[in-house]
Formats: structure tokens, C-alpha cells, sequence
């Protein structure tokens, strides 16, 4: 296969452009502030599952608090009742012993509640202040999480860009050049090697493997317009420095 020199130069160029296009691409794939974002948002996901493990837990004291406080209200009612009981002198000896007897249970009883609900009032407070916090943390970590993610969507528009760049320019050298060697690079670029490669000294620009000498012979006494194959991947050998 035969193809002008000039074209062999478009192919130089074309080959670059897919190489350029293959980094883009994996710059798309793997976008340098990705880690970052993730980063942020797994410690967004944990300081907001922190945050609803906390009102579960405040939920949980707030029934505490309900429950000591209906209590309490209850032993009050109680020492109420037996006080009127007392006040009114209408009881026999027997039943003012008993009464006596009681409030002084009951006050036992309203102590040990009082102390209970103050301990689950102050755990209440520690939890609260907790709960700001982790509130605060998450209005940072959101701040910093679209700081991230502008950053990778600006880095995403950059790469559309570039890309769309490159294909342009890809289409007007495909445009412009021979089907027949069009079709010979694509179809080696399909097995998943590069298309085509200049020939550094002795060695392929698409394998970077050395070539031996007799194949270097065959190449130099080649004719310029002359298409050649790398004979150890296959690649178009190009024999041109720089673009046209």
C-alpha cells in the first residue's frame, strides 16, 4: 500500500489527536478532584447518620423526661391529697400514722424521681449541644461538598471541551484523507493498540520495541510514499518528523 507522504503526515497528526483524546478520556474517568468530592461526601453521608442517631437518641430522653415528669406530678398529686387528708383533722390515730407513713415515702420517692429526670435533663443538654455541632459540621461539609463538586463539573466542561476540539480537527484530517489508509489505521486501533507510530531511531513510536536490523534495512530502502507495518505490533510506521 502506497500513500503520499503528505498523508502520511495527516496520519501523524491524527494519531496524536487520538492519543490526546485517549488521555481526555481518562482524565474524564478519573478527574483530579473526584477523591476530593468523594471524600466529602462520605463525611457529609456519617455527620448527617451522626446527626439522625442523635435525634433518636433525644427522642428517647424526651419520653424519659415525659414519663419522670407524669411521675413526679403524680407522687405531688398524692402528697397533696394526704396533706388536705391531714389539714382537714378528720382521721383517727391509726390512719395519721399511715398517712405520715406514705408522705414520707412519697417524698422519698419524689426525690429519687427529681434526681433521675435532672440526670436525663443534663444528658439531654449534652446531646443538644452535640446536635449543634454536628449541624454546623454539616453546613460546612456542604459548603466545602459544592466547592467540590464545582470544581469537578469545571473540570468536566474543560475536558467537553477539549474533546469537541479534537474531534473536529479529527474529522477534517479524516475528511481530507485516503480511505484506504483511514480504514487500515482504524482497523488496528480496533485490536486495542495505537494506530500508528513514528519510527525514534530504532525503535516503533506506538510499541517502543526495538526493531531488529534486518527490518530496519528493508525499511530505509523503502520508498517515501511506501506504507509500512511495525513487524512487532502491527502499527503503521511512519518515517516523517512533525506535522504537516
Amino acid at each position: 500500500m502506497k500513500a503520499e507522504v503528505v498523508q502520511q503526515r495527516s496520519l501523524l497528526e491524527l494519531a496524536e489527536l487520538d492519543a490526546r483524546l485517549s488521555r481526555v478520556d481518562h482524565r474524564a474517568n478519573h478527574l483530579a478532584e473526584q477523591p476530593r468530592l468523594e471524600q466529602v461526601q462520605a463525611a457529609h453521608r456519617q455527620a448527617n447518620d451522626r446527626l439522625a442517631a442523635l435525634q433518636i437518641a433525644l427522642d428517647d430522653l424526651d419520653e424519659q423526661v415525659a414519663k419522670f415528669e407524669s411521675e413526679i406530678d403524680g407522687v405531688r398529686q398524692r402528697e397533696e391529697r394526704d396533706r388536705s387528708l391531714l389539714a382537714g383533722g378528720a382521721v383517727d390515730a391509726k390512719a395519721l400514722t399511715e398517712i405520715q407513713h406514705e408522705l414520707e415515702t412519697l417524698e422519698r420517692r419524689q426525690s429519687s424521681l427529681e434526681d433521675s429526670l435532672l440526670e436525663v435533663m443534663q444528658r439531654r443538654e449534652e446531646l443538644q449541644s452535640d446536635q449543634a455541632n454536628e449541624l454546623t459540621k454539616i453546613d460546612e461539609l456542604q459548603s466545602e461538598l459544592s466547592q467540590a463538586q464545582t470544581a469537578c463539573d469545571a473540570e468536566r466542561v474543560e475536558l467537553t471541551q477539549l474533546r469537541h476540539q479534537y474531534l473536529s480537527r479529527r474529522d477534517e484530517l479524516i475528511s481530507a484523507m485516503d480511505g484506504q489508509l483511514i480504514a487500515l489505521y482504524e482497523r488496528q486501533r480496533a485490536g486495542g493498540g495505537a494506530g500508528a507510530g513514528v519510527l525514534q531511531g530504532k525503535r516503533c513510536g506506538a510499541c517502543r520495541i526495538e526493531i531488529d536490523r534486518g527490518e530496519l534495512a528493508r525499511i530505509s530502502a523503502a520508498a517515501e510514499d511506501e506504507v509500512l507495518r511495525c513487524p512487532e505490533c502491527g502499527a503503521i510506521l511512519l518515517r516523517v518528523k512533525g506535522g504537516a
